[in-house]
């Protein structure tokens, strides 16, 4: 079965290896996590395991959540992910996963949400270049002639201008964990991951790794 895991970043740093060179690091708090369910070819139709992550006061689950959990008696968590695998055999409901199902050397593709810009320009949202700034060219930061005039007389699906930048789903692919701390429960990864510091990550073993 492939290696997975919800996690949570905690910020990134860096750290020595053998040879004295830098290693730029993320430090990802990676479970205690715990298996809520187990989805077959034959009762679902795919092989899928769900995890919770997180503790929550029972009070602040919804109803359905909170049956979904009661139904294999186990407590609420505050973040369910589902992941898809090969094989369930290895594991069932109760289950608890915690950072030594990774070791260093393992490569993995970790999915968050990146930070959100707001509404942005082009300039920043797509890397156009700016007009003149003398006071004559009135143009400055604008984006741009829209092209179409009587024929088509439509703006083209696609054209780069202004809108909502970030809080998208981002999945970095082939990161390598640099470290695994069992006492924290902590995975150190080489490079950055998607999203601010706490935001909720989904680890899985890459399915590129050479």
């Amino acid at each position: 079965m492939s290696k997975t895991l919800i996690g949570k970043k905690v910020g990134m740093t860096q750290i020595f290896d053998e040879q004295g060179k830098v290693i730029p690091v993320t430090a990802i708090e990676a479970g205690p996590c715990t298996v809520v369910q187990v989805k077959t070819v034959e009762t679902d139709g795919y092989n899928a395991i769900q995890l919770g992550f997180g503790d929550v006061k029972e009070h602040k689950v919804i109803k359905p959540v909170k049956g979904h959990y009661t139904k294999v008696n186990l407590t609420p968590k505050k973040h369910l992910r589902e992941f898809r695998v090969d094989s369930v055999e290895e594991v069932k409901v109760g289950d608890e996963l915690k950072a030594d199902t990774f070791t260093a050397g393992d490569k993995l593709d970790i999915q968050g949400t990146s930070k959100g810009k707001g509404f942005q320009g082009v300039i920043k949202r797509h890397g156009q270049s700016r007009g003149p700034m003398g006071h004559g060219s009135m143009y400055h930061r604008r984006p741009g002639s829209m092209g179409p005039t009587s024929t088509p007389g439509r703006v083209f699906k696609g054209k780069r201008l202004p809108g909502h930048m970030g809080h998208v789903t981002v999945t970095i692919q082939n990161l390598e964990v640099v470290r695994v701390d069992l006492d924290k429960n902590v995975v150190l990864v080489k490079g950055s991951v998607p999203g601010a510091n706490g935001a909720i990550l989904k680890l899985k073993t890459s399915v590129k790794s050479k």
